[in-house]
């Protein structure tokens, strides 16, 4: 959920705090597990916000939906503020794309609340990020960097079960490198001791693989246009050992991998 201005899949559709409410009750009916929300744009080249602008934006629509979404609430936030404001909010999960290296006090403030963490793989900061590009093996560098992260975050305090990895699909990486992830998932998942958030919705190599496809310039896919796409890399990343999925449009994600479970569950059976 972005309640952002500039979010690059649907920035302004829900940055009014009711809409985004009504917006979060509505992902919740569609199946969601976890609502994350995020009041600072993460895009390629997004500008940082104040730390009093991503509180303002975000903190009505945590403590509504912590309150009546009947789901864990996560703040996406890379601000140690941010994140204990949101904590007390009623949020449970940091999702950091610094994965708690952009702020000195997040781990504290995490293992402190007994709060659960997404870590996530970036280079530099969403501005520069696309700037720092190079991997000799992309899933090996980006595997060692959550293992290690996972090791620190443990000695500093925060449960190894309350953290969760993420690959960072589309932050400091080429698309050649966000299909090699997907590609090489499996050896990633065995690579850290945490679940895999795997976040490749709407995102533009999605675009880009359609429009090669297709022929046709890659601005024939937009974000909104990119939702069929997305549904093949959910159900690829389901099938090779992710264990949580950050979605936009959370019902046909929802509906598909019951299917991939359903069809799993029958092969076990048959085995059996």
């Amino acid at each position: 959920m972005n309640v952002t201005p500039d979010s690059f899949s649907d920035g302004g559709q829900h940055l009014d705090a009711d809409a985004a409410i009504a917006h979060g009750l509505a992902l919740v009916a569609a199946g969601a597990e976890v609502l994350d929300v995020g009041g600072e744009s993460t895009r390629p080249g997004a500008e940082p916000v104040a730390l009093d602008t991503e509180l303002r934006r975000i903190l009505p629509v945590v403590t509504a939906l912590a309150h009546d979404a009947g789901v864990p609430v996560s703040v996406d936030t890379s601000k140690a503020g941010v994140a204990e404001a949101a904590i007390a909010a009623g949020a449970m999960i940091v999702n950091d794309v610094t994965a708690g290296l952009g702020d000195p006090s997040m781990v504290s403030v995490v293992a402190d609340a007994g709060a659960g963490f997404v870590a996530m793989h970036m280079r530099g900061e969403p501005r520069t990020m696309q700037e720092d590009t190079h991997y000799d093996d992309v899933v090996v560098e980006v595997g060692n960097f959550l293992a290690e992260r996972v090791d620190a975050l443990v000695a500093c305090g925060v449960s190894l079960e309350a953290i969760a990895v993420d690959p960072g699909i589309g932050f400091a990486k080429t698309g050649a490198h966000n299909l090699e992830i997907l590609a090489r998932l499996e050896e990633l998942v065995a690579r850290v001791d945490a679940p895999v958030m795997v976040g490749a919705s709407r995102k533009a190599f999605l675009g880009a693989v359609l429009a090669q496809a297709r022929h046709v310039d890659a601005a024939a896919f937009p974000p909104a246009a990119r939702d069929d796409a997305t549904l093949a890399a959910v159900m690829w990343a389901a099938d090779h050992g992710a264990s949580l999925l950050r979605v936009h449009d959370v019902g046909p994600a929802v509906h598909a991998v019951g299917l991939l479970r359903a069809i799993e569950a029958l092969d076990a059976e048959a085995v059996a």
